[in-house]
């Protein structure tokens, strides 16, 4: 523990340091954020300093291959995977920048990379054996086979797309990874004797910890896609590699909440011709209407994920 400890102290400082430099180049180079204008709440924020995420990612893979004694493969595949998911989402917030609208690039675009990602991811958990499936709460690990690919692309799908919806109010995504990637930590930490991917894990919170300083409300900058897309292909490959799929709906109920809430808004306004069940989705633009502060509402993810980590590490033990 003495290790993860350190390795998060070191990723937070890094991921410190790393905010101070970017943020001023990144107004320098005035890579402001494009603001929704159906969002009236934010319009404050139009030009605030996006692509923050390379700060936090940076630091938190910086660190954990400080920590690392031994990089083995899962590990270095889950970093290189979460570096392609920061770098596709670094395009993304360029064109928007470039085009000075909120438009980056096509969701067909976005959905074919994911999927590629997720096939792969898919074969090399069948090519290298990693096929186990733990269930939360009962403490049991089941042999699932050739059924890992399609759950893998399922996860990488659900979970990247998840992160990325949260990623709307200041401090949201951010604040809410810090007990998800806490939690998946010392769960998978208490289920193996390998301690790359926990200290990955670790190094993310520290990481995120540093990055909230700027972040929480009013924010200094905004992760963008550079930094959601990369925190949703870590989660994902961390889930999937360790055999805790199950665990990112759980942990991550807060993301859940997020990509539900745009479903069932808009099937529920195609079927009723033009209503909705929420004011606004995802549901914390939702909760925003109704009057709570961003900081509120940031809290209360926060403390969802919290608890819902609590209980499975609870569970686990």
């Amino acid at each position: 523990m003495k290790t993860y400890i350190l390795a998060a102290l070191a990723a937070f400082f890094i991921s410190l340091l790393f905010c101070f430099v970017l943020i001023p180049l990144l107004r320098r180079f005035k890579a402001g954020q494009n603001i929704l204008v159906y969002v009236k709440e934010h319009k404050s924020k139009s030009g605030t300093p996006t692509m923050g995420g390379l700060a936090f990612v940076a630091a938190a893979l910086l660190a954990a291959f400080l920590f690392v004694k031994k990089a083995e493969r899962t590990f270095v595949l889950t970093a290189v995977i979460g570096l392609a998911y920061m770098s596709v989402g670094l395009f993304d917030d360029f064109l928007k920048r470039k085009h000075k609208e909120n438009m980056g690039l096509r969701a067909w675009q976005k959905f074919a990379f994911q999927t590629s990602i997720a096939v792969f991811a898919g074969i090399y958990c069948l090519r290298t054996g990693l096929t186990k499936l733990n269930i939360p709460f009962w403490n049991i690990t089941i042999e699932i086979g050739w059924w890992i690919l399609p759950l893998a692309v399922f996860v990488f799908l659900a979970t990247v797309n998840a992160v990325n919806l949260t990623d709307g109010l200041d401090g949201l995504a951010a604040g809410t990874s810090v007990p998800f990637f806490t939690a998946l930590g010392i769960l998978i930490a208490m289920q193996s004797d390998g301690k790359a991917i926990p200290t990955l894990c670790f190094c993310l919170t520290g990481a995120l910890l540093a990055y909230l300083l700027f972040n929480v409300s009013p924010a200094s900058v905004f992760m963008g896609d550079t930094g959601s897309l990369a925190l949703g292909g870590f989660a994902a490959c961390i889930g999937v590699f360790t055999g805790n799929a199950l665990y990112i709906a759980i942990v991550g109920i807060a993301f859940v909440f997020s990509v539900v809430s745009v479903i069932v808004q808009v099937a529920y306004f195609k079927a009723t011709g033009g209503k909705r069940v929420f004011l606004m989705a995802p549901v914390h633009h939702h909760f925003q209407e109704k009057g709570y502060s961003e900081t509120k509402i940031s809290y209360a993810y926060f403390i969802i994920t919290l608890l819902a980590g609590a209980a499975c590490i609870a569970a686990a033990i």
